[in-house]
């Protein structure tokens, strides 16, 4: 009888603007079923044309809590007013069916997640410099300058931070990102699994 897959955690982390959502979607592209990304609870009320379990679980504030309140999140955090977090039975029942779960997280859920889940692959994508994501912060041209300094701000704690996680990738050039975290992604699939 075959041995059911093991899927694996991956805590993928990094500043504002640095391409992991980018690198995580060729992932995505390239290995379909087998990987998924986890999906949030939140407390905010959804966007147009958002669906309930594709982008988020829409959940009220007494909901979030009694979960919280019952260690029911690997990791959950608040933001501008919201409630954020992810569903352990939700990323377990995944690795349970053999599909590697990514949470594209920060500094603050990853520590969470590593203590909760300390078999977890960490990834931090770094920009080539700080002047380069700055560039490309600035280039969006979708938030005001004070956005900016904050999000270069909480960049710069987080960058500190990097070498706590279990790999580093410089993303200078996408295709090198990628390759390097598709190397990372079969290796830690193939060691789960030996």
């Amino acid at each position: 009888m075959e041995q059911q897959k093991k899927g694996v955690l991956f805590v993928i982390s990094g500043p504002s603007g640095v391409g992991k959502g980018t690198i995580n979607k060729r992932l995505f592209h390239e290995f379909g079923e087998q990987v998924a990304f986890s999906v949030s609870a939140t407390t905010r009320s959804p966007r147009e044309g958002e669906v309930n379990g594709r982008e988020y679980f829409f959940i009220t504030r007494q909901e979030f809590e009694k979960r919280v309140a019952n260690n029911e999140f690997l990791e959950h955090a608040s933001y501008a007013g919201n409630d954020y977090g992810t569903p352990r039975s939700y990323v377990l029942s995944l690795l349970e069916r053999g599909v590697s779960v990514i949470l594209e997280i920060d500094l603050q859920g990853a520590l969470q997640v590593k203590a909760r889940m300390p078999e977890c692959v960490s990834i931090f994508i770094l920009p080539p410099s700080f002047e380069e994501l700055e560039s490309r912060l600035r280039g969006r041209g979708t938030e005001t300058p004070e956005k900016v300094a904050q999000r270069l701000a909480a960049a710069r704690r987080e960058m500190e931070m990097a070498d706590t996680y279990d790999y580093q990738i410089v993303n200078d050039d996408l295709d090198a990102a990628y390759a390097r975290l598709r190397e990372i992604f079969m290796k830690e699939t193939q060691r789960a699994n030996g």
